[in-house]
């Protein structure tokens, strides 16, 4: 049983959106030509530009709920996933039947749509496992990378192909698949996750790193937004720390390139969230 104050700090975690933050849902446009600082790709730094004021403001003032009417949703949710009969992937897509996402942001990830704009991600294949309504993968979809959102839920696809239904959809699409059973024929050269690694069982993870691993490049590049840090019992979202993910990418062969706060963080998640950067470090056998 989850005592209230864990429910409290869930709640806070992941805030019941009560508006969309926008309502453009177009495709960004192509990342520039000219390749950025090592330095920016490695641990960008975010200028405190006047756009980047109006962002955070933006998307702070959309994430307003009472506690209760939070607490109420996310205690509703919980209830929802650990009540299926069945396999999890039958909870999950009770709560997008229902209504219950409050991870949905509305919008694409700020952090994300950084950047992407400022050239600082890998372009290829992309991957967004558990992409829920698409925001993401719209966002960074362009001419040089073209972007796969995957889902176990029929609704939440729905959901992202109506959203994205007034979008250029050449350079992305929705499938719908079980993340760690799904085997494409191409792999990825970039591989995006958020809410997905803190949605799922802990005792799930170490499956999760080895889908990770089988489906990027040798030479791909996981990202990884880090959350919720924090102490709280009980999930989904289950806590999450820097070891958690060491743990199970390390023995792997991932090292992490870098890790740094998320400067762009929606304020009900302030000091719960960290950008970390992977990649695979490929020693070949002697023997």
């Amino acid at each position: 049983m989850r005592s209230s104050s864990s429910v409290s700090l869930i709640s806070c975690c992941w805030p019941r959106l009560l508006a969309p933050a926008s309502t453009s849902t177009s495709t960004s446009t192509s990342t520039s030509s000219s390749s950025p600082p090592l330095r920016t790709m490695m641990n960008p730094k975010i200028d405190a530009t006047k756009s980047h004021n109006r962002s955070i403001t933006s998307t702070s003032s959309t994430l307003l709920s009472s506690s209760s009417s939070s607490s109420t949703t996310v205690d509703k949710f919980q209830q929802v996933i650990h009540s299926s009969s069945t396999e999890w992937v039958d909870g999950w897509q009770k709560c997008w039947e229902q209504g219950l996402t409050p991870w949905d942001l509305g919008q694409p990830t700020p952090i994300l749509v950084h950047l992407h704009k400022t050239g600082a991600l890998p372009n290829g294949r992309a991957l967004v496992p558990g992409c829920g309504s698409g925001y993401d993968v719209v966002a960074i979809a362009c001419p040089d990378r073209y972007v796969v959102g995957l889902d176990i839920s029929e609704v939440a696809l729905e959901r992202a192909k109506e959203l994205s239904s007034l979008s250029s959809q050449e350079h992305f699409e929705f499938l719908k698949a079980d993340f760690f059973t799904w085997r494409p024929t191409q792999l990825f050269d970039l591989i995006f996750d958020y809410t997905f690694f803190c949605a799922i069982d802990p005792d799930m993870r170490p499956s999760w790193a080895v889908g990770i691993r089988d489906l990027l490049k040798p030479d791909g590049e996981l990202i990884t937004l880090m959350f919720p840090i924090s102490d709280h019992e009980g999930g989904p979202p289950y806590k999450v720390s820097t070891t958690d993910y060491e743990e199970v990418l390390h023995p792997l062969g991932f090292e992490a390139t870098s890790i740094v706060e998320n400067e762009l963080v929606v304020s009900p998640r302030m000091g719960r969230e960290k950008l970390a950067r992977w990649k695979r470090s490929i020693c070949l056998s002697t023997l």
